[in-house]
């Protein structure tokens, strides 16, 4: 190493090389004489020592990370793009990370996503012809298709905490052919939204955190939130059971729940709120807790900038415009604005379900309740 900080890359490699005959196996000399092989302008060997090195240990992060970056110097873009990628799959996280690491690591990442940004456009090109031939076809799922293949979007799949229905396709949001009373919805907004007017000129009474751990439960990324009225609800229906403080409150927008289909799972559904969500916050990524359900947003308090994702797609919210999306798919939310943001949440059954589905899940629901209150 002293030979080479001072230039002596032929002196270097003689030694390096002796040292190798003694240690075949180490893949760090092999590393070492990449980068002698690579000072002295020898590309081509220097990827050699460098598979040389991956032969022994695949998972050699600089040994990838000093590929990607010989390949890139011999003009060699994509592949270096595909080998940079290997290595951050496998990089330390980043409170692992050494310094000497972060800039050469940041550069990996941005070749990455150039990499990404132009397949992506070139898939969209390959697909443009066909795409002319079906112009009035929904192609949503293929568009996104080309996106993770890409690189520019990634898979998410649903991600239930408490059950998960099998054979149940990840749709982000539903299409609203499914659910012909949302028209029926969307018309009362008006009048849900004079009783929420009342509320918020009082301050919100009733309303708590709607994160609200026990103390001893890992709070994980909702930290901020846990006991904040940053978010808070207040709640009409809760885990199947109605509340009636707050029907008394609200009694328009009771009255609109109980013309619903919503979800009809005893001790767990329905569930119904509004949901305040302050100036300049936002809901970390999350998942819900099962796919027999969906959930169902009526925008009633928009101030300003405000969003919603679900997997790889975004929304902005429009006052009156209801949506219905699987919550077991990473979702977030945000508000931008300097004002508070309210909508109307409740959950129904996924409409994929048969009635006879839909019945024996209820059954399963209480049976493993029942089971975890077991005294054994």
């Amino acid at each position: 190493m002293d030979e080479l900080k001072r230039g002596a890359t032929q002196s270097a490699l003689a030694m390096l090389n002796d040292l190798e005959q003694q240690e075949p196996a180490d893949p760090q000399i092999k590393l070492d004489i990449a980068l002698a092989l690579r000072l002295q302008g020898n590309l081509a060997a220097a990827l050699a020592a460098l598979d040389a090195a991956l032969a022994i240990d695949p998972y050699f992060f600089l040994a990838l990370l000093s590929k990607g970056s010989v390949l890139e110097e011999m003009g060699k873009s994509r592949v270096a793009a595909q080998v940079y990628r290997n290595a951050l799959r496998i990089a330390p996280r980043p409170e692992n990370t050494p310094a000497a690491f972060e800039e050469p690591m940041g550069h990996a990442r941005r070749i990455v996503e150039e990499d990404a940004r132009e397949k992506a456009e070139y898939l969209r090109e390959r697909l443009g012809d066909v795409r002319a031939r079906f112009a009035h076809e929904r192609l949503e799922r293929v568009d996104e298709c080309a996106d993770i293949m890409a690189g520019t979007k990634r898979t998410y799949n649903a991600e239930p905490v408490q059950m998960h229905v099998p054979r149940l396709p990840a749709i982000p949001f539903f299409d609203r052919g499914h659910f012909p009373w949302l028209e029926q919805l969307e018309a009362e907004t008006e009048a849900i939204r004079e009783e929420l007017s009342v509320l918020l000129a009082k301050g919100l009474p009733g309303f708590a955190p709607y994160v609200d751990f026990e103390p001893g439960t890992p709070e994980n990324q909702f930290k901020e939130l846990n006991h904040s009225d940053r978010w808070s609800s207040l709640w009409l229906w809760r885990d199947g059971k109605r509340q009636e403080s707050a029907m008394t409150r609200c009694p328009h927008t009771a009255g609109v729940l109980e013309q619903l289909p919503l979800a009809d799972q005893p001790g767990f559904a329905p569930t119904a709120l509004f949901s305040a969500l302050a100036p300049h916050t936002r809901i970390p990524p999350h998942t819900g807790s099962t796919n027999a359900r969906l959930v169902v947003h009526l925008p009633l308090i928009l101030p300003g900038p405000a969003g919603f994702r679900v997997g790889n797609e975004c929304r902005e919210w429009r006052i009156g415009e209801a949506w219905a999306f699987d919550d077991t798919i990473e979702h977030e939310a945000w508000n931008d604005s300097d004002a508070t943001r309210v909508i109307l949440i409740f959950d129904i059954w996924n409409p994929l379900l048969s009635a006879a589905e839909r019945e024996m899940i209820c059954v399963l629901l209480a049976a493993n309740q029942e089971w975890m209150q077991q005294v054994v």
